[in-house]
């Protein structure tokens, strides 16, 4: 499963409580432009509004060989998922302090899928915490190589 593209920002700014996969409703130049890997997801969030969810601030760039009928980059995109996950996202989502947001656009049997986030957002110690332990995992590994060649 390659991504189309990834939200980093959203992995270190949030602890990530539970994951969805869900389709998403594009126009055929969309799905163009998204095959090139022209697409952006940072600073985008999802809602779930009168029984559906929905996908704002994802940025798709205009088809390049578009006509009239070009789609606008930052329209909110409805997202297609089972009632009874709505119905749960909507619970997780309705807790003081969670956010809903996308964590990667890839492909999945020929259809864009989204990987969406329920997380709880990062104090400031939590991030040096995160930094101090992947630090600490990356000289373990460069020790125990070290100490695989000297053998």
């Amino acid at each position: 499963m390659a991504d189309i593209v990834s939200n980093h920002k959203a992995r270190r700014d949030y602890h990530i409580l539970e994951t969805f996969e869900a389709g998403i409703v594009l126009r055929g130049t969309e799905v163009k432009v998204l095959r090139a890997g022209k697409g952006q997801i940072a600073d985008a969030f999802a809602r779930v509004e009168r029984g559906e969810v929905w996908l704002y601030n994802a940025h798709i760039d205009e088809y390049s060989h578009g006509n009239l009928n070009n789609h606008e980059p930052r329209t909110p995109r409805k997202l297609l998922l089972h009632k009874a996950e709505i119905r749960k996202l909507f619970g997780l989502a309705a807790v003081k302090g969670n956010a809903l947001f996308p964590l990667a656009l890839y492909w999945k049997n020929g259809k864009v899928k989204v990987a969406l986030g329920v997380g709880k957002g990062k104090q400031q110690f939590d991030k040096r915490a995160d930094i101090r332990k992947r630090d600490a995992d990356r000289e373990l590994r460069r020790a125990a190589m070290k100490f695989a060649k000297s053998k």
